[in-house]
């Protein structure tokens, strides 16, 4: 059977539904381990199963609707295993990319999302309404970017990593893979991987300290 199939019954999947439908694109349902505990629909759409079922829709192209950067690359590999072998891509009409930056398989792009030159968006990656993107950005696979992050050129955003809301980051930055920025946070200096920096210039949040 062919079509949309998302994995996560999640605000995120709830956000990318409309995209899916205003392009005409099929969607089959919803795959989620916590399919006892929901409701027959989420957004719409029937909740199918759980994560292993993905193997019972071997023509659906998958698309992972998680937003925590690790645990969407969690639930990838767990389909993956499962015998999930294709991706959608999903870009919002809205979204501007003039210089035709690449974007990876299973990418969400959401409205008014902006790539201006010679950036490069990885498999996975998710960027929320607002997001700017400008040149010579490289976005690493399962990224994500929240609504509202600007990335200043050639900054470099590693694997899993996740920029809370209206983050801005300086040229040049690398953001380490599983690293974490938190809201409104203006990152002016590399930060180490899986760290969580916060605050305004931006700084390694304490142990024990929540953002």
């Amino acid at each position: 059977m062919t079509g949309v199939l998302i994995l996560g019954a999640s605000g995120l999947a709830r956000e990318v539904l409309p995209v899916l439908r205003e392009q005409g694109r099929d969607v089959l349902g919803i795959l989620d381990d916590r399919h006892a505990e929901l409701p027959r629909t989420v957004g719409g759409v029937p909740v199918l199963g759980g994560i292993a079922d993905v193997g019972l829709y071997p023509d659906a192209e998958l698309l992972a609707c998680v937003g925590p950067s690790g645990v969407r690359s969690d639930v990838v590999a767990r389909a993956e295993s499962a015998g999930a072998r294709q991706w959608a891509t999903v870009v919002d009409p809205s979204v501007r990319n003039p210089g035709d930056c690449p974007v990876g398989q299973g990418s969400i792009l959401l409205a008014g999302v902006t790539l201006t030159a010679d950036a490069v968006l990885g498999e996975h990656v998710v960027a929320m309404p607002g997001v700017t993107v400008t040149h010579d950005c490289l976005v690493g696979d399962f990224a994500t970017l929240a609504a509202g992050v600007s990335l200043g050129g050639a900054v470099r955003v590693g694997r899993a990593a996740y920029l809370g809301m209206n983050a801005s980051v300086r040229p040049g930055v690398v953001i380490g893979a599983h690293a974490t920025v938190g809201m409104g946070a203006a990152v002016l200096t590399d930060v180490p991987s899986t760290k969580t920096w916060v605050g305004v210039p931006a700084r390694q949040l304490k142990a024990g300290v929540r953002p």
